[in-house]
């Protein structure tokens, strides 16, 4: 895999963990904070992080839990892997590179810690983009049989340890593959990367933190977010939503409706792919990541190269 060239490894402290990834940085560019998904890392962006440093500084970690970065002790709450605690992250580890102000581009779990960074700190993100997910909120709720099918880890990863970590430590391979391969485009779009995506979860720490990540999105983020709700709490960064047209999100819900509800400025549309967007519609993500990113940042200085 060649990519991230000009990139420097990283590892920062930020609320208490360490987050490594790769960042590239200098010249009068916006600041933008890239979030990977699950099972994945940084990697996923792979494809475009060349392009994009021509634009952007560029600050690409693995999420608390995952990769190379910190799987702290869990707590009986799971409040260690609450999106709260992960948008923490974010902002210190972006004011550690001296950026008070940077825009965000996201991808499942990153989407979610996102949602999250915007909802508590909405001083600090000029806008941010958030690819295939609708509010978590809304997604519990409705839940069908066939979104319990489709996304069946969502149920499994959040079952009392350690049951789910044993079977996943039992064949952490099998398990990114089967459900990375078993949605749209099976495992073609991961070429360069899958190895390093199931090596990372031969430790069976980054295991048990994939497994907290989603206790916690069952229940403590799921009270922040009703907390938000009964509160009127709206996000007023301007999102930019993007979806895949073969996936869950399109075929289940409605995302611009359900980010509209809780949001002032929304905006978004499908693309032709399934649920990884930045490896299977690279170019495409890559022009509305740079053309919504310029387009919110309030600094002229900085809009054009």
């Amino acid at each position: 895999m060649t990519a991230f060239e000009g990139y420097a490894e990283f590892a920062r402290e930020a609320n208490g963990v360490t987050l490594r990834g790769r960042s590239h940085l200098g010249g009068d560019r916006i600041p933008l904070l890239l979030l990977h998904g699950h099972p994945e890392t940084h990697l996923i962006w792979r494809l475009i992080a060349d392009r994009l440093a021509a634009d952007f500084q560029v600050v690409a970690p693995d999420l608390r839990g995952y990769g190379a970065s910190d799987k702290p002790p869990s707590t009986a709450d799971h409040a260690s892997y609450s999106f709260r605690e992960m948008a923490r992250d974010a902002v210190e580890l972006m004011r550690g590179f001296g950026f008070d102000r940077f825009a965000i581009a996201s991808h499942d779990r990153g989407s979610r810690v996102t949602a999250r960074l915007v909802a508590d700190h909405p001083e600090v993100v000029t806008s941010a983009v958030l690819m295939d997910i609708a509010p978590t909120v809304d997604m519990y709720a409705g839940t069908t049989r066939e979104f319990a099918e489709a996304y069946w880890h969502w149920f499994f990863l959040i079952q009392p340890s350690p049951l789910p970590e044993e079977l996943v430590n039992a064949n952490p391979h099998a398990y990114v593959a089967r459900l990375m391969g078993a949605r749209h485009g099976n495992l073609e779009p991961f070429a360069g990367a899958m190895e390093a995506y199931q090596a990372a979860l031969e430790d069976p720490e980054a295991v048990r933190g994939m497994c907290e990540d989603y206790r916690a999105a069952a229940s403590i983020d799921l009270a922040h977010d009703r907390a938000d709700r009964e509160a009127g709490l709206q996000i007023r960064t301007p999102l930019r939503v993007l979806w895949g047209a073969q996936g869950v999100v399109e075929r289940l819900f409605d995302p611009l409706t359900l980010w509209g509800r809780v949001a002032g400025q929304v905006s978004g549309r499908t693309l032709d792919c399934g649920h990884y967007l930045p490896e299977e519609q690279p170019d495409e993500v890559y022009a509305e990541v740079v053309g919504f990113t310029r387009a919110h940042w309030p600094f002229d200085r900085l809009r054009e190269r």
